[in-house]
C-alpha cells in the first residue's frame, strides 16, 4: 500500500449497499482501490453496512437536498483534510465542484473527477431543458480538477475536444467486475436449474434476461421496446420455445399489467436479492438501451458471468468488442427485426475469453488508477 497518498473519497448519495449499476461503481472501485492506497470516505447518513467495506468511512453528512450547496461543509471537509492530512481528494460527479474546486484551493489536495458519464448529454438525452446549465458546470469542474476519471473512452474522448482538457490529465477507468474469471459450469447449470424451478420453466426453454432500474426513462424505453417490438417477433417464431424474465425495481403503476404477461412469454420477476443467480443461470442477456449516458454496467455483469448479450450500439458503448469474443452481438439501433433474429440464431454456448477480465477485473482497475493518483 502506497502510504504517501491518503485520499478522500466525497460521495454525496446513497451507494451502500450497492444494488444499482451506478452505485456499485463507486462501492467495488473504492473497495480496490482501498487495498492499494490509505482510502477514507465521506458520505451521507442513508449509508448502511460501512464496517464491512474494508476502509472507514463516515457517513455524517445530512440526507437534505440542500446538502450539495451546504457551504458549512467546506470547513467540516477542510478540517479533515488537515487533521487526516489528505493528500488527494475524489468527488462523484461533477455536483460537488464548487466544493472540490474550493478544497483545492484552501486544502492543499489534488482534486480527481470520477466521471460516470457526460452528465449533462445524460439529461440532454432524457430531455431536460437544464442541461446546457450542467453542461457549462461540468466542463468548470473538470477543467479544474488536477485529473479526469472517465468510464469509457468515448466520455474521455468527448471531455477532451468539448471541455478543452489536456489529454495526459484523464484516464478511462471504466466500470468492473469482482470476479477474475467466468463461473465454471457446474455453478451456471445450478443457477440455471434454480431460476427455471422458481418461476416454473421447462428446461428446454431458451431463458432471456433484461434487468434494470424501470423508474429510469433509458430502461423503461427498452422495456417498451421488448414488450412491443422485439417479444410479438420472437411469439411468431415458429418452434421457439423461450421465456423473457425482467428483473428490476421501480415499475411504474401503469406498468402493473406486466404481471400478466405470461401468456405470452414474459415473466417480471421484479427486485431479486440476488441478480447474480439470473446471470449466471440465464442463456441470454437482451439490452435494447439505446439512450443514456456512460457504460452499461448490467453488461458487464453479464459478460464477466459468461452470460451470452445481444445488445443495440449505443447500448455496447464502452465495452471494447474485440474482448468479448463471440459473447456479445452488437444490432445497429431501432433494428428490432435483426435483433429478434439475433435472439433466434444465438449459440450461447460459448466462453467469454480472459482478454475480458484482464481489462474489466475491479482489481486490475484499482492498480490502473493508482498509478495515476501516485503520480500527481
Amino acid at each position: 500500500m502506497d502510504k504517501a497518498v491518503k485520499i478522500l473519497s466525497l460521495v454525496p448519495y446513497k451507494f451502500l449497499p450497492p444494488d444499482m449499476g451506478g452505485q456499485k461503481g463507486i462501492a467495488f472501485f473504492n473497495r480496490y482501490l482501498g487495498k492499494h492506497v490509505n482510502l477514507s470516505c465521506l458520505t451521507i447518513h442513508d449509508n448502511t453496512d460501512i464496517l464491512q467495506e474494508g476502509y472507514p468511512i463516515k457517513n455524517s453528512l445530512s440526507n437534505s437536498p440542500l446538502r450539495y450547496v451546504n457551504p458549512f461543509y467546506f470547513f467540516t471537509i477542510n478540517r479533515i483534510i488537515k487533521e487526516e492530512k489528505i493528500t488527494h481528494l475524489i468527488i462523484e460527479h461533477p455536483y460537488y465542484g464548487w466544493l472540490g474546486v474550493l478544497l483545492k484551493w484552501f486544502g492543499g489536495v489534488k482534486l480527481i473527477v470520477h466521471s460516470h458519464n457526460i452528465e449533462s448529454l445524460r439529461f440532454k438525452s432524457m430531455g431536460k431543458w437544464w442541461w446546457g446549465i450542467l453542461w457549462h458546470y461540468e466542463k468548470f469542474t473538470h477543467r479544474k480538477a488536477d485529473h479526469s476519471f472517465f468510464i469509457q473512452d468515448n466520455d474521455r474522448a468527448y471531455a477532451i475536444e468539448n471541455f478543452k482538457l489536456l489529454p495526459d490529465l484523464c484516464t478511462t477507468i471504466t466500470y468492473g467486475f469482482e470476479n477474475s474469471a467466468a463461473p465454471v459450469a457446474n455453478d451456471k447449470n445450478e443457477a440455471r436449474k434454480a431460476v427455471c424451478k422458481t418461476h416454473g420453466i421447462a428446461d428446454n426453454a431458451k431463458l432471456l434476461l433484461f434487468n434494470g432500474t424501470l423508474g429510469y426513462k433509458p430502461n423503461l424505453d427498452a422495456l417498451n421496446s421488448i414488450l412491443e417490438k422485439i417479444n410479438p417477433l420472437l411469439l411468431a417464431a415458429p418452434n421457439l420455445s423461450y421465456k423473457i424474465i425482467i428483473c428490476g425495481s421501480k415499475l411504474p403503476p401503469q406498468y402493473n399489467g406486466l404481471f400478466d404477461y405470461k401468456d405470452k412469454n414474459i415473466i417480471y420477476a421484479g427486485f431479486v436479492e440476488d441478480i447474480n443467480l439470473y446471470f449466471k443461470g440465464c442463456d441470454i442477456f437482451i439490452n435494447p438501451v439505446i439512450e443514456g449516458g456512460g457504460i452499461k454496467t448490467k453488461l458487464v455483469e453479464a459478460l464477466g458471468y459468461n452470460l451470452s448479450v445481444i445488445t443495440t450500439r449505443s447500448g455496447a458503448i464502452g465495452i471494447p468488442e474485440k474482448i468479448t469474443g463471440e459473447k456479445m452481438k452488437i444490432i445497429e439501433d431501432d433494428d428490432w427485426a435483426a435483433f429478434a433474429q439475433q435472439i433466434i440464431s444465438m449459440n450461447a454456448d460459448t466462453t467469454i475469453p480472459a482478454a475480458f477480465f484482464d481489462h474489466f477485473y475491479w482489481n486490475n482497475i484499482a492498480l490502473k488508477a493508482t498509478a495515476v493518483l501516485t503520480d500527481l
